[in-house]
């Protein structure tokens, strides 16, 4: 619809609630429509100073407004999955280089036969081809199916605000990407084994006989295999390790009110004809005593705005008395009922809450949280001073009657803001927000209080009705940080079982190459207890290499993603300690059936096979 019918705040020079969409011209870059824009700012605070002083010009790109949010956790998870990918392409190169050291014979007697070391590769990239296609193609219908019940599990209030998800599913980019995986986990795959087969290598094959001997090629390359993937494990692990703790603090913030038992439903009165003060506040009556006479109802309140939402609804004060010089003191601005605070269970630390003889009829009041009184008035009693406009006008003077503790009105990851909470009469609004304090479940409840509240009014809106505890876990920060939780750590799980396999790999296939010198060391005189800590003790000095060069490129990596950590530092030894301890008892169970099979070994068996 067009703009003519500007709101109360559309015509405040001091309220900015619209956006604006451009198109630059042809040749003109960001940076300069923002410098633009930066000059007009300028001579609007010049032009108007009591409205304008501290407001800055921002333009951005539009993808950038679609997805900055949360580009640092796509770049998050891309990373996850491909170190998934590397450490599942050496996994598999390691098996094929197992395999091709058990066919040097087989592929010796080819080359003798007249195969080309052409003809030869090309057998291994038509091997490589045909396991990376099946596990490509494999990939992509599970992946056809994580994406569906993405879309179950995203909430829809914020799938609604995350266009972009529209796009998520198998289409043309998504098919090329899978091809270019496909097409490097084949060169990844084919180039090991054909490195290894050389010409030289191949009719050196032929005069090895039956010796099982384990070559120092296979020692040292398997080794560095098991390392690379032991250190991407860990990379993996710590990633996951600080995005769950961030997840569980972020989950457990001090949130200022008691979130339990809680039911919250959004209103709208539609009818303009009702949107006037005094049929506004029959309504908000009438609610109260409705909702009240329901069974399990413990408390309720009305509030302009439910915790746990935004940064917004903001009040531009100045404190009478104090310097001021046009700067913006933006505080959250919430309008609520008589009990609403006590409804939340939020804690009043100072004089008293809003009451219902706080209306136009009465000097007005207002509660303040306490990050307010810190920042507007360190060092002294807050009850009882006045606030008023920019401009401080008589109209706008009130008086600071209580002080609550913080509620955390914003995102989760937000500090605590100033805050004031007026009566919710002194300025009546069409949009408004029930919390119900219940003494039962309060999901079952819900159905119940919207059948309440539709029965009140037909052109009364009934929207958004949750529990609190489900806002909160469904808000976009709570979710954004649970689907990068729970995506690296099942990527992180993948790469242990991959890094455990592949170590159980190198040194399970090591022993049994080993076995003729093992019978030689036993019946020398080894005890089976020497043999056992000798494939231990190598055992364990691959994991601590990967370990240690998995700590280190932990930190690093943390540093990148700490922009989606909350409350953790990328450095945090604990968590790194946890997984390092995780990766090295998983490592010592791989290592210990080898180590038992080596040490179980009959010399007079071993030296008969040879």
């Amino acid at each position: 619809m067009p703009l003519l019918d500007r709101s109360s705040c559309e015509q405040r020079r001091s309220c900015h609630d619209l956006d604006g969409v451009a198109r630059l011209r042809d040749g003109v870059t960001i940076e300069q429509a923002r410098a633009d824009l930066k000059k007009v700012a300028a001579q609007l605070a010049i032009q108007y100073p009591t409205s304008n002083t501290g407001q800055g010009a921002s333009v951005e790109p539009l993808s950038e407004l679609i997805v900055g949010k949360v580009r640092p956790i796509l770049l998050t998870l891309l990373a996850g999955a491909g170190l998934l990918l590397l450490i599942a392409c050496v996994n598999v190169s390691s098996l094929l280089l197992v395999r091709s050291e058990s066919r040097r014979r087989e592929i010796a007697v080819r080359g003798a036969l007249g195969a080309t070391p052409a003809r030869l590769r090309r057998q291994f990239v038509t091997e490589a081809l045909l396991l990376a296609m099946a596990g490509c193609g494999a990939g992509i219908f599970a992946a056809a199916g994580m994406m569906s019940l993405l879309r179950i599990v995203f909430p829809k209030q914020m799938a609604a605000r995350a266009p972009f998800l529209e796009n998520v599913g198998l289409n043309a980019p998504t098919w090329m990407f899978a091809g270019a995986v496909a097409l490097l986990a084949t060169v990844l795959m084919a180039l090991t084994p054909a490195l290894r087969l050389a010409n030289r290598d191949i009719y050196a094959a032929l005069s090895e006989g039956g010796r099982t001997v384990a070559g120092r090629f296979w020692r040292r390359l398997g080794a560095n295999l098991v390392v690379v993937e032991l250190t991407i494990a860990m990379v993996l692990l710590a990633g996951a390790g600080l995005l769950g703790k961030s997840l569980y603090r972020l989950l457990h913030v001090d949130l200022g009110f008691d979130p339990t038992h809680l039911a919250t439903v959004q209103l709208m009165m539609s009818d303009p004809a009702q949107q006037k003060p005094e049929p506004m506040k029959a309504l908000y009556r009438e609610i109260d005593a409705r909702v009240s006479a329901l069974p399990g109802v413990q408390s309720l309140g009305l509030t302009s705005d439910l915790p746990v939402q935004c940064f917004c609804d903001t009040d531009w004060i100045r404190i009478p008395g104090k310097p001021f010089h046009g700067e913006h003191n933006d505080v959250m601005e919430r309008d609520i009922s008589p009990n609403y605070l006590q409804t939340l269970g939020a804690k009043l630390m100072e004089g008293r809450t809003i009451t219902a003889e706080d209306d136009e009829n009465h000097p007005r009041v207002f509660v303040i949280n306490q990050t307010f009184a810190r920042k507007y008035f360190p060092g002294e009693d807050p009850v009882g001073k006045m606030v008023g406009d920019i401009k401080l006008s008589p109209k706008s003077m009130r008086r600071v009657v209580g002080v609550v503790a913080d509620v955390r009105e914003a995102a989760l990851d937000n500090d605590p803001a100033p805050a004031e909470y007026f009566s919710i009469d002194d300025g009546p609004d069409n949009f408004f927000a029930l919390a119900v304090r219940t003494r039962g479940d309060a999901k079952a409840f819900v159905p119940e209080l919207v059948k309440t509240l539709r029965g009140i009014n037909p052109a009364l809106g009934v929207y958004g009705e949750v529990t609190m505890e489900q806002q909160i876990d469904q808000s976009p920060t709570a979710v954004l940080h649970q689907l990068s939780a729970y995506l690296v750590g099942g990527f992180a799980v993948l790469a242990l079982v991959l890094g455990v396999v592949g170590l159980y790999g190198v040194v399970a296939y090591s022993v049994s190459q080993r076995t003729r010198e093992i019978g030689v060391r036993m019946a020398l005189g080894a005890q089976r207890s020497a043999v056992h800590r000798m494939v231990l003790r190598e055992a364990g000095l691959l994991t601590a290499i990967g370990i240690a060069a998995g700590l280190g490129l932990s930190v690093g990596a943390s540093l990148l993603m700490k922009s989606v950590l909350f409350g953790v530092s990328a450095w945090d030894w604990s968590t790194l300690a946890e997984v390092a301890a995780t990766l090295g008892i998983f490592a010592v169970l791989a290592s210990f059936i080898p180590a038992r099979r080596a040490a179980a070994v009959n010399p007079v068996e071993a030296l008969r096979t040879e």
